[in-house]
């Protein structure tokens, strides 16, 4: 594991019994309350100093509700220093008062809408979804895209019509680890890396592979390529904890990057376990 502390980019921090969240009455295993005291017992010897929060899909409506709640733990957690929340960018320009109540709980520093659920590959290429996105680059926030596979060159084409706003491409676009087959998201990730606004987050990516019999050599592929295309200096850290412990536990993610980056300098280590995340989000506490 690292010998210094990391700030984990992509952390899910929930209690339904305060927040609703609809899709856990399909995922069991992660259905209860993880909260800060959880996430310490599963990292176990990794030293996390940062974390950032990221959106859980709350019931429509809870979404700002969300934002407070997790400020009220950072407010007991001062490792919690920034938060991706989630607002409605699909009603375009009329995010912009969504994005104005959000700016006011001061930890966001970016948004997800997730894509990943919608059967139309060119969802979010949507004039409304569009301008929508355009707007919270103008509030200075970033913009998470969370998106299957079969969902990637549309994501590009987001990325394209809106130079502007700085992106974050979560869970190397959720690649088809479990099929065994590269293509076309290899060359997708390659075409991704040449727009110069995103940044890539090595997260949560054995959930990709089958969860009770997936092996490093499955999944290291996929991240020696986003590596290869992203360089070290656009690449993240996440564990998409508790989603994660679908596949693995957070140490087991932890040692395949390990194993994965043995021989890699201490600077570019840094910057994926820390830098890269305090400058894209703003972490001015990192």
């Amino acid at each position: 594991m690292p010998n210094f502390p990391i700030i984990d980019a992509h952390v899910h921090l929930y209690d339904p019994a305060r927040i609703d969240y609809p899709w856990l009455a399909s995922a069991p295993a992660i259905a209860g309350a993880f909260l800060p005291g959880d996430f310490d017992r599963a990292r176990g010897e990794v030293e996390v100093d940062g974390i950032v929060f990221m959106e859980v899909d709350a019931a429509p409506g809870r979404e700002e509700d969300e934002a407070h709640f997790v400020a009220e733990l950072a407010a007991e957690d001062p490792r919690i220093t920034g938060i991706v929340a989630s607002a409605p960018v699909e009603l375009g320009a009329g995010v912009a008062e969504h994005l104005g109540r959000l700016r006011e709980v001061g930890l966001v520093r970016g948004v997800r809408r997730l894509i990943q659920d919608h059967a139309d590959p060119d969802y979010c290429l949507s004039g409304n979804f569009l301008e929508g996105v355009r707007e919270v680059g103008r509030a200075g926030m970033s913009f998470d895209i969370c998106i299957r596979h079969w969902q990637f060159a549309q994501a590009v084409e987001l990325v394209r019509r809106c130079p502007d706003v700085a992106f974050v491409l979560d869970h190397i676009a959720k690649p088809p680890i479990v099929e065994g087959t590269m293509e076309p998201w290899a060359s997708t990730m390659r075409a991704m890396a040449e727009l110069p606004n995103v940044v890539v987050k090595i997260s949560g990516v054995v959930t990709e592979a089958d969860h009770a019999e997936w092996r490093p050599e499955d999944v290291r592929p996929f991240i020696d390529h986003t590596v290869e295309c992203f360089g070290f200096e656009r690449c993240l850290f996440g564990s998409d904890w508790p989603v994660v412990n679908l596949a693995a536990n957070y140490e087991a993610w932890v040692a395949l990057l390990d194993d994965a980056f043995a021989g890699v300098s201490e600077e570019d280590l840094r910057r994926f376990y820390r830098d890269n995340t305090a400058r894209t989000y703003g972490l001015t506490a990192a």
